[in-house]
């Protein structure tokens, strides 16, 4: 296709429409997010609902094509509407025009992440609609708010509501991650977020002694164990390449305080620390002997996690989960290469399959230059266009499992 005809393709149309709505964070005004995917429902001619599970200004836009099994599980196709802020001056094209070059290259913030996703659905849906195909399960288009923020006022709170409830899901398709190569990444678990704050209390004085249990001693003492720790992970995936970054657990001290003047010794040292924990470690043990280095160090050392997500089930990828049978079935198909991996960071998927549902994150797009929450992120509309027909086979498999 050249330029002209990706002005004019309808598709492409409607997506650039949606990525010119500036639902940048922070404080994101939604309404006309809305507005816009209400008349893309009026346009498919499918009804759509709005709630509300937390607050006013954190909108749910719900857009149901119901099956012709109603009472079977249905399945949620899950993208957000918010995307991260930008730095104007950094980019080459405005980040809110959906310019489109020569290249067939669409510059906007949400390109990849990830509002193609949101509307390539609805794209296949408009196609398989015309079709005549009619889904088995019933099939619900979710767009919720403030993912980009931990999603604790968009997704995380409307599986708590009754609506959610009478909604029955069986499967949750949600966000992948962008591919530089031709094969495509997918999501099946996520690693735990994990923050803690230590606080060292010791013996404090004048800096010319050398002070018994000093909170330095003490913190250089963890601060060694946690270090260690670090480095044996940096170790695996030096020796193993067929690991990912999400196969492993990550560890770095991100605030440190204390002290007051350079000849004084502190009675106390504060450090944070982030953690991403392996969906393959013992929590448990793990957080064992993060205590015990603490307790080795000695008295006066004090831990508080900050943040410590619940253990939550990656999600199966084989002969039992009926869904990802239909998953599978679509890409070999469609002759795609897909590359399971655990998500190296956070997605909407882990509130869905803390309740038990399974969940797969993947989207469309390969060959394709990295440039999620990047300067000049763009997708080709190629690539977009093409996303919606590798939907149009996904979607149909899904809705009868």
């Amino acid at each position: 296709m050249g330029l002209e005809e990706w002005e004019n393709d309808e598709e492409i149309k409607i997506f650039r429409e949606y990525l010119r709505i500036p639902t940048v964070q922070p404080d994101v005004d939604y309404t006309a997010c809305v507005e816009f995917l209400k008349r893309q429902a009026s346009s498919l001619n499918l009804p759509v609902d709005v709630v509300y599970p937390s607050l006013p200004t954190k909108p749910v836009v719900i857009i149901k094509w119901e099956g012709s099994q109603p009472e079977l599980p249905s399945i949620i196709l899950n993208s957000h509407m918010d995307v991260v802020p930008v730095f104007r001056d950094k980019w080459t094209h405005d980040p809110f025009s959906a310019d489109l070059d020569s290249e067939g290259r669409i510059y906007a913030r949400g390109t990849q992440d990830m509002k193609c996703v949101g509307t390539q659905y609805l794209g296949a849906i408009r196609s398989l609609k015309a079709s005549g195909f009619k889904p088995k399960r019933t099939l619900y288009v979710s767009f919720v708010p403030d993912e980009e923020i931990g999603g604790k006022l968009g997704m995380a709170e409307l599986v708590k509501t009754e609506y959610y409830a009478k909604m029955n899901v069986g499967f949750s398709l949600d966000e992948g991650g962008t591919s530089e190569t031709d094969t495509y990444h997918l999501f099946y678990g996520e690693r735990l977020r994990w923050a803690f704050k230590i606080r060292f209390n010791g013996t404090s004085g004048h800096g010319s002694l050398l002070l018994p249990n000093t909170a330095g001693v003490k913190l250089n003492y963890v601060l060694n164990k946690l270090t260690e720790y670090r480095t044996s992970q940096e170790d695996l995936l030096a020796k193993d390449p067929s690991l990912s970054k999400g196969d492993v657990t990550t560890l770095n001290l991100t605030q440190l305080s204390g002290g007051v003047q350079s000849n004084v010794v502190p009675p106390f040292f504060e450090a944070v620390f982030d953690l991403r924990v392996a969906v393959t470690v013992d929590v448990v043990a793990f957080e064992k002997q993060i205590r015990d280095w603490c307790k080795e160090a000695g008295d006066g050392v004090e831990i508080e996690f900050i943040v410590q997500e619940p253990c939550v089930a990656p999600t199966k990828l084989d002969g039992s989960n009926p869904f990802w049978v239909a998953f599978k079935a679509a890409s070999d198909e469609l002759g795609l290469k897909v590359h399971p991996i655990v998500c190296p960071g956070a997605t909407d998927s882990r509130y869905i399959r803390h309740r038990g549902i399974p969940a797969i994150g993947f989207s469309p797009i390969k060959n394709t230059t990295l440039r999620i929450h990047d300067n000049d992120e763009f997708l080709s509309a190629d690539v977009y266009l093409h996303g919606i027909e590798v939907y149009k086979k996904i979607i149909p498999n899904l809705s009868n499992a």
